[in-house]
């Protein structure tokens, strides 16, 4: 008996190609993509990566901050890099493409400066494959301004020298 095809959903589909956006990142730490889609259709994307010009995690080594969350809580953080939300913002507006109701892919829940862009860049929707254990902020903030949230695992994004 042949097997039939399944298609993937549309979030299954852009996921697969967030994944292959990522694999340009330049920091270890993350290797993240993240795609903005607007009536199905790509109208950006980004990657974790040094401005440019500037020398990568990869070649040059992590900018390690210390970072206290307001429940005490300390992690380590690499700034050296743009995230990759950011990367997909500032390359639709470098090129003139209006972000006005798309939705961004992100590998994870973003980061709570992420966040203030999205909502700022009039995005719509956000869908994180996986959560960000600082994230709970980005996630209120979502909803105070009325921007869908989805995650599609539970399991949060950890790194190695984190704490």
């Amino acid at each position: 008996m042949e097997t039939k095809h399944v298609r993937p959903s549309w979030d299954e589909y852009f996921i697969h190609i967030m994944h292959t956006v990522g694999e340009r990142a330049t920091c270890d730490r993350g290797r993240s993509g993240s795609i903005l889609v607007k009536d199905k259709h790509i109208i950006s994307t980004g990657y974790v990566g040094a401005p440019a010009g500037c020398k990568s995690c990869d070649d040059a080594g992590h900018e390690m901050h210390l970072v206290t969350q307001e429940d005490g809580t300390q992690s380590k953080h690499c700034i050296r890099t743009t995230h990759a939300e950011q990367n997909a913002i500032v390359q639709a507006a470098r090129f003139g493409v209006a972000t006005g109701g798309a939705t961004i892919y992100c590998t994870m829940t973003p980061c709570y400066v992420c966040a203030k862009l999205i909502i700022n860049a009039g995005i719509k929707r956000v869908v994180a494959e996986k959560d960000y254990h600082a994230g709970a902020r980005s996630k209120e903030i979502f909803q105070e301004a009325g921007v869908a949230y989805e995650l599609l695992q539970k399991e949060t994004v950890t790194y190695p020298n984190m704490k």
